[in-house]
């Protein structure tokens, strides 16, 4: 059963008919007025465009410096995920870590491990980069941790 939502009143306006005589309301100039710039074809001037005067953007002074889309980042895994998602003796990679829904593995983000939670299985770990927390609470059960250089 489909339904259809009827359009609110004035939601579809006919089209402007510009330049078909007086009797239109909108002949003669168009509703573009007498001469100049904005009446003729194509004209017009860009966002911004202050007539010549050095636009309001380019009076405003450059200020500071961000270094947010140079930023590395990393897709973090919690030792709580790892006890979560694999079992005891795994090996733990990204491709591992994909398949267990931890990370995506189209995208190539750097992973990063870190020690949030409890770990109680021996695990092989290979990430490129681990908190000291973590790497210290894998091998006290015998796992390693592999790091990327």
């Amino acid at each position: 059963m489909s339904f259809e939502i009827p359009m609110p009143v004035g939601a579809n306006r006919p089209k402007k008919c510009l330049g078909r005589g007086r009797g239109t309301g909108l002949g003669r100039q168009a509703g573009k007025g007498h001469k100049g710039q904005k009446a003729r074809a194509g004209g017009g001037v860009r966002p911004g465009f202050e007539g010549g005067q050095t636009p309001l953007y380019r009076r405003l002074p450059m200020r500071g410096f961000s270094n947010e889309p140079h930023r590395l980042r990393y897709e973090v895994i919690n030792l709580k995920d790892l006890e979560e998602r694999f079992e005891a003796g795994a090996t733990v990679n990204r491709y591992s870590l994909a398949e267990s829904g931890l990370v995506r593995l189209g995208k190539q983000t750097p992973i990063k491990l870190l020690g949030s939670g409890e770990l109680t299985k021996k695990l092989s770990i290979e990430v490129d980069a681990a908190s000291q927390s973590a790497i210290k609470a894998v091998e006290k059960l015998g796992g390693t941790v592999k790091l990327a250089e």
